[in-house]
Parts: structure tokens; C-alpha cells; sequence
């Protein structure tokens, strides 16, 4: 019966002559890892995401990463990049910066340009390598705000990389991301957002085919609804950028994402609808 909702409910997704199942509301762009995220109508696409999306991060005295796990404060750290850095094919010059703020501090303007000094043994979960030290100012500020040595460090692509999990995509590359280059989400779904009422639905379908219940059925059942998924750009790989669809899997559906733009540049943009392409009755059915 599970089953049956589950498909009727994909099914309505599909059908409506090549209507749109969803419509992307929002794109977050987070510079620094666990400080707070930017919103921008538009991001530029690249091999590890979104371009500057986790491309810092602040280490301790030992060179390893802080999340908001261990220095949850992080959320309170605004991030400001100009706007025409979410444009195609902007380059920083020497003018241009990252804006910092916090509670309490004085914001901290950091030269988008500038290349500074290699530091070594910096770590990230499993991956430990090199980046670029962002100086002595920034070095200061976040020690001041934390209380402890601290640093900014840039990721430094040029000779380091970072792998996404083989074991669920062999080839593709991060920075200080966690583990993948995107992350789909629903939206806090069980709230009228004309309205502000609240209600049960899509909540009560989606747990019919989106639950521990159903995808994991030999772990100990919860009813909790999965609402987002890890993405790769399949494009990345090959370095084509004349492509304008993305195919992404979303809970137990197989979708594209439509793109914009033209030769080298991929773009995705707030409004872009979201097709159906193929939808499965269980993950054991989906590809690897």
C-alpha cells in the first residue's frame, strides 16, 4: 500500500505534459566551511561545486578544520563577497574582497587577489594536505573571536585534491566540503508558506517512500522523512561545458536540473525548474 502512494504520488510528479516537479527556491553559497551561508540568486558551477563554496575554513594551532560541531559560534560568522563574483567568469582584482563580520568584532576585509604563504598539515575529517595561509590579520581576528590560536586557510587547488567517496562516486573532487560538491534539499515542507498555517502533507507522503522504514529497512525504523541528497556535476568529469542539464538523484527520484548558460559556463539560478526523469518504487532498484 506503501508502495502504491508512494508511486501515485511520483506520478502526479511525472505527469502534466513535461510540467516541472519542483522549482529551485533558494541557493546557499558558504565560503567559509560552517560560517553562515550566502544567498544568491545565481551560482556558478564548477568540478567541486559552487564556486567559492567551501573554499575556506579556520583551523586550531594543530592545522585541523573547526565545524560547527565543536565551535557552533561559527553561525554567527557573516560572509560578503561582491556580487558580481556569482556572475560567469569573474575574476577577482586587487580591489575586490571578502567582508567578515561577528558579533563584537570589527569586520575583517580580506583581499580576494592575494596569494599568501603554504602552510602544511592541514586537516579536514580523513584528508590532511596543504593550503594557503591567509595571513596575520586574519590569523588574529578569528583567535580574538575564539579565544584560542586560530587561522584562515584557502584551499590551494592547484596541488591539492580532495576525493568524494568512491564508493559513491569514483572520480569527482571536493574542497573543504564534507563529503560531495552539492547537497539538494526540500524545504521545511509542512508549513503554508502563503499561509503560515501548518499541515501534515507532503510530510505523511513522504514518509511512505522517503523513511527509514522504506529505504533501510533492515536498520532500526524511525520516521524520520530523508529531505536532502548529495550531488555530483556528471559534466565535471569530462570538462564539457556546452552542456546545459545536470542529472541529479533526489530521494528515489532520478531528475535534471535546468542550466543556463553559454560555452565554458554552467550557471544555476532561483526559479530553474526541476524535471522527473525517471522515478523507482525502491533504492534497490536505483543505480549505483
Amino acid at each position: 500500500m506503501a508502495m502504491e502512494k508512494a508511486a501515485s504520488f511520483l506520478s502526479s510528479l511525472i505527469g502534466g505534459g513535461g510540467e516541472p516537479a519542483a522549482t529551485v527556491k533558494s541557493i546557499l553559497v558558504y565560503p567559509i566551511k560552517s560560517c553562515t551561508g550566502i544567498a544568491v540568486p545565481q551560482a556558478p558551477i564548477a568540478s567541486t561545486g559552487f564556486r567559492w563554496d567551501r573554499q575556506w575554513v579556520v583551523v586550531n594551532a594543530k592545522g585541523r578544520a573547526y565545524t560547527q560541531r565543536v565551535e557552533p559560534t561559527l553561525a554567527l560568522v557573516q560572509v560578503e563577497l561582491p556580487p558580481e563574483a556569482f556572475t560567469e567568469d569573474w575574476e577577482p582584482t586587487a580591489d575586490d574582497h571578502m567582508v567578515i563580520t561577528a558579533p563584537g568584532m570589527d569586520p575583517l576585509k580580506m583581499p580576494l587577489a592575494t596569494e599568501h604563504a603554504t602552510v602544511d598539515d592541514v586537516s579536514v575529517w580523513e584528508w590532511s594536505g596543504s593550503a594557503y595561509d591567509e595571513g596575520t590579520e586574519a590569523a588574529e581576528w578569528f583567535s580574538a573571536y575564539f579565544g584560542k590560536p586560530s587561522r584562515l586557510v584557502r584551499f590551494k587547488g592547484e596541488s591539492e585534491t580532495r576525493p568524494t567517496d568512491p564508493d559513491y562516486a569514483q572520480g569527482y573532487k571536493i574542497m573543504f566540503a564534507d563529503l560531495f560538491p552539492f547537497l539538494v534539499a526540500s524545504q521545511v515542507p509542512t508549513i503554508n508558506q502563503d499561509n503560515g498555517t501548518f499541515g501534515t502533507e507532503p510530510t505523511e507522503t513522504l514518509l511512505t517512500f522517503r523513511s527509514d522504514e522504506v529505504l533501510r529497512p533492515s536498520h532500526k525504523n524511525t520516521r524520520q522523512v530523508y529531505f536532502g541528497q548529495n550531488l555530483v556535476c556528471k559534466e565535471s568529469l569530462s570538462g564539457k561545458g556546452n552542456g546545459k542539464i545536470i542529472k541529479v538523484y533526489f530521494g528515489q527520484t532520478l531528475c535534471k536540473e535546468s542550466l543556463s548558460g553559454k560555452g565554458k559556463g554552467k550557471i544555476i539560478k532561483v526559479g530553474h525548474p526541476v524535471y522527473v526523469l525517471q522515478a523507482f518504487t525502491s533504492s534497490h532498484e536505483t543505480p549505483a
